[in-house]
């Protein structure tokens, strides 16, 4: 049977919230104010308290000797019940600044202001405060590794010209061109004047032999 507790100086609500548990089927730790409910948390740390610990604790904002955010950050320093759910509860009107500090001080996982919701209602909302508060915290997710981009392929060396042919050798270069000797003209002499011709005989016809016959 799960157990919870309740931490309330009011005797209406406070016998509410135990019929509830009955009808429920939950076992009630209750007290009627703060300090109370802390000297039990120390007989609970020091282990001299008898039966199930409470998953849930609904503690009222205003109680006498100690205040409700003082039970809840008792109750998140022991070693034995710092993990279970807490609730706080209250008839007065808060600011969401005061509500907002009365939570820190208790590490409370909510605020709800009475009058309470109904019966259905009030258990799934507490039923929805402890499965939260007990459920294995989720596993970081792990960062998908930035995509390496392949590196830059690098740019072909440029074809070297090849080096220009070197200058012939000055001493073969320096021969003089071959010169073009122009044969000699039958018709000029050395000196290129042109010669007289010669008078040529006039052809005497061939003689003709006789032969005998």
């Amino acid at each position: 049977m799960p157990t919870w507790m309740v931490v309330e100086d009011e005797p209406d609500i406070y016998d509410v919230l135990l019929a509830m548990f009955e009808i429920w089927g939950i076992e009630g730790v209750a007290f009627v104010d703060g300090a109370e409910a802390v000297a039990w948390i120390d007989d609970v740390d020091k282990g001299s308290a008898a039966g199930e610990l409470p998953e849930l604790a609904i503690l009222d904002i205003r109680l006498p000797e100690l205040s409700g955010p003082e039970v809840g950050a008792r109750l998140r320093k022991s070693p034995r019940l710092g993990k279970m759910a807490i609730v706080m509860i209250t008839a007065y009107r808060l600011t969401p600044e005061e509500e907002t500090n009365i939570k820190k001080q208790a590490q409370a996982d909510t605020l709800m202001y009475k009058p309470l919701p109904a019966m259905p209602e009030l258990r799934r909302i507490l039923d929805g405060i402890i499965n939260h508060r007990s459920a294995p915290p989720e596993a970081p997710a792990h960062p998908t590794p930035p995509a390496v981009t392949p590196p830059a392929a690098k740019p072909a060396p440029a074809a070297t010209p090849p080096a220009p042919a070197a200058p012939a050798s000055s001493s073969s270069s320096s021969s003089k061109p071959a010169s073009h000797s122009t044969p000699p003209n039958s018709g000029s002499n050395a000196s290129g004047t042109p010669s007289a011709k010669k008078p040529t005989s006039p052809l005497k016809p061939p003689s003709r032999s006789r032969t005998s016959r």
